[in-house]
């Protein structure tokens, strides 16, 4: 990765960041306000303040902070057991609250990203859903796909009982409908415009349990037009730009073999794991030579090559498969009601998943990945990465909830057991508890930075 393309990551995961972390906290500050906490201090990040000042509200002065370290934030109370509080204001110390009070307080953070994740989504939303219109390719020969009867042609309709209408769209329904296995029923118009149902036998596959994207499991192809095959482009870590390939390279032939067409491409790529290629390709109307060794990835039992290019599809070809459904500002709303809802649930199930072992623990992704993540979909288009912080904003409101100590989750868990048991949990249970939760964050945040590693390595 450039310097230049490493810098507007870092920018656009501060940004991501600062703006999560700023709703989320802002959930505790405003509810602690309402209900007559007194707040100290509000930090974006932690460690030592970039900048502060103080500004009074009312009666009281709150100092407001940005920290060194932009991977969260607080909002920090009067509370007796952090320093003494005078007796005029002990009424107004967090420890004091009734139980509901303080449920309110700490449930109002991750409410508050859910909050905006709606937000996000509805303005999405409001921009128009679009994308590639969910056409199949000849499926995988012996896949899942192909013995469920999926033909090329197929378009999709739904998903069990999720309306479909972009690849994105079919991606994720497979996944959330897909995930506990079993038989899928799959509405598709074929080639001669019928609706037919298929029925796609997952089985006991675990569809999470490897990285591999879940459509190319079962063995789906998106419909390719019968064009040439001119390189659209280079992934930055694959091997087609190590080798020196590049976007608009005509490929002539791969080991003295004529090639006509990208599938025929591909194929040969398939198939050649490890193994180098010398490749003939026309450039600018010059050939030369270029030689090509596939990189390995998995699939079930089986290993392809592939060398991260992607194919040059012609202007009118894109505007014939692309889709654009159009919202008005209710419909809109409704929609990223459910969006939300959808991601919510769906991530907590692939979490259940994991400590279930049925799906992989690279699934899990740290700061390096999500920073670069914000900028890729930054460069896409604002639309795109406004639906990235809503995603990052579930995700944060969920992970929040967890009955982690340390989590806001695990602060409720100590007041449901206050409300069973008439009275708080013991100072040293509730330390316990702290270490316990701390190593489990760190334990959580270097497998996720593990995973960005082996990420950067592959």
């Amino acid at each position: 990765m450039s310097g230049g393309g490493l810098l507007h990551n870092i920018l656009f995961f501060i940004i991501a960041i600062g703006v999560l972390v700023t709703f989320h906290e802002f959930g505790h500050y405003w509810v602690a306000r309402l209900l007559n906490v007194k707040v100290l201090r509000f930090s974006v990040g932690f460690g030592k303040p970039l900048i502060k000042w103080t500004r009074k509200k009312g009666e009281d002065e709150i100092e407001y902070a940005i920290a060194a370290i932009p991977l969260g934030g607080y909002v920090k109370m009067l509370d007796e057991r952090e320093a003494p509080v005078d007796s005029a204001e002990i009424s107004r110390a967090f420890n004091t609250q009734p139980v509901l009070h303080r449920i309110a307080i700490v449930v109002a953070g991750p409410l508050f990203n859910f909050i905006l994740a709606i937000a996000l989504y509805w303005v999405v939303f409001l921009n128009g859903e679009q994308g590639l219109r969910p056409v199949l390719g000849q499926p995988d020969v012996d896949s899942i796909a192909a013995s469920a009867g999926f033909a090329e042609d197929d378009e999709i309709l739904s998903v069990a009982d999720t309306e479909v209408k972009t690849w994105q769209a079919f991606r994720l329904a497979l996944i959330d409908h897909g995930i506990d296995g079993g038989h899928l029923s799959i509405k598709v118009k074929d080639g001669d415009l019928l609706v037919v149902d298929r029925v796609l036998n997952i089985g006991d596959r675990h569809i999470l349990d490897n990285q591999t994207d879940v459509i190319e499991q079962l063995g789906f192809n998106s419909w390719q037009p019968d064009l040439q095959p001119i390189i659209g482009g280079v992934t930055e870590t694959g091997a087609a730009k190590s080798a020196g390939l590049q976007e608009a390279d005509l490929v002539l032939a791969v080991d003295d073999q004529s090639i006509s067409s990208w599938e025929q491409l591909v194929g040969i790529i398939k198939a050649s794991s490890g193994k180098s290629l010398q490749f003939l390709i026309s450039r600018q109307g010059k050939e030369q030579f270029i030689s090509v060794i596939p990189g390995e990835r998995k699939q079930g039992d089986r290993i392809y090559g592939f060398i991260g290019a992607y194919q040059h599809v012609p202007d009118e070809v894109i505007e014939k498969l692309k889709t654009h459904i159009e919202y008005g500002p209710g419909e809109a709303f409704g929609k990223a009601v459910q969006k939300t809802w959808t991601m919510s649930v769906l991530t907590l199930r692939v979490l259940g998943k994991m400590l279930l072992g049925e799906a992989a623990l690279e699934n899990i992704s740290g700061p390096i990945t999500i920073a670069s993540y914000a900028g890729i979909t930054a460069s896409i288009g604002f639309v795109t990465y406004l639906s990235f912080l809503a995603i990052i904003s579930v995700s944060l409101g969920v992970l929040n909830l967890l009955p982690v100590p340390m989590l806001d989750g695990g602060h409720l868990l100590y007041y449901l057991i206050e409300m069973i048991k008439g009275s708080p949990v013991s100072e040293k249970f509730e330390e316990l508890g702290q270490q316990v939760g701390l190593a489990l964050l760190l334990m959580l945040m270097g497998l996720a930075i593990y995973n960005d590693i082996q990420r950067l390595i592959n």
